[in-house]
């Protein structure tokens, strides 16, 4: 089932409810906002995949919310707009938009160019080992984790213990394990150690730190 989450905005109601109906049914995720300010709010509050904008928007158009956005996230947008003119789609990408498509349009067109940009952008997230769920973000090479855009300061031991259960979805594990596998048998640590570094990663995770479940009598593990 797919779970990416599409932000869709246009001021048309019927249009917000065509575009939703189409993706939905190839399983995406969709959020629906009616002006620019929506836009916004919706934004600063949750994590998505990707966006399309309508440019004549209320309240704030199409391409200053695209600038807004722009300035703290590479998420793939795609604009909606009645005019075809070479300037106008110029304008759309110059500003940050990765695709322009002209009102009318066929809806299935509009799937397959989402379906090609998150393709594409998943295709860069993991040349650049990039790991991407829910709200999380994590670079591997560069032992950064960020959660909803904002940078999260991890100890070495804290990232390693993310990255191991990130890797292993869905699996339980004991904290014996955990110990075993993280700390060495060698170590001094004890099963406490892992409780209490798994507190303080979901502390620091915020929202995301819920990913992290327990599994009452049994262990740990991640699952959005």
């Amino acid at each position: 089932m797919n779970k990416n989450k599409i932000l869709i905005a246009d001021d048309e109601e019927q249009m917000l409810v065509l575009l939703s109906s189409y993706l939905e049914k190839e399983g995406y995720i969709t959020y629906t906002a009616h002006d620019g300010i929506e836009v916004l709010d919706l934004w600063n509050k949750g994590t998505f995949d990707l966006l399309i904008l309508d440019i004549m928007m209320p309240k704030l158009d199409g391409s200053t919310v695209c600038k807004k956005i722009r300035e703290a996230s590479k998420v793939p947008i795609i604009m909606l707009t009645a005019k075809g003119e070479e300037l106008d789609r110029v304008n759309g990408l110059k500003i940050g938009a990765d695709d322009y498509i002209v009102k009318p349009f066929s809806p299935k067109e509009l799937v397959a160019r989402v379906e090609a940009l998150l393709r594409r952008s998943n295709d860069f997230n993991q040349k650049q080992n990039l790991i991407k769920l829910g709200e999380l973000v994590i670079d591997i090479e560069g032992y950064k984790v960020e959660v909803a855009g904002k940078l999260v300061n991890l100890t070495r031991k804290e990232f390693s213990l993310l990255n191991f259960l990130i890797s292993n979805q869905g699996q339980v594990f004991s904290r014996e394990h955990l110990l075993d596998r993280l700390w060495g048998l060698e170590s001094m640590g004890t099963l406490r150690t892992v409780d209490t570094h798994i507190k303080t990663l979901r502390i620091k995770l915020g929202n995301a730190g819920a990913y992290i479940q327990t599994v009452w009598g049994v262990g740990y593990k991640f699952e959005i």
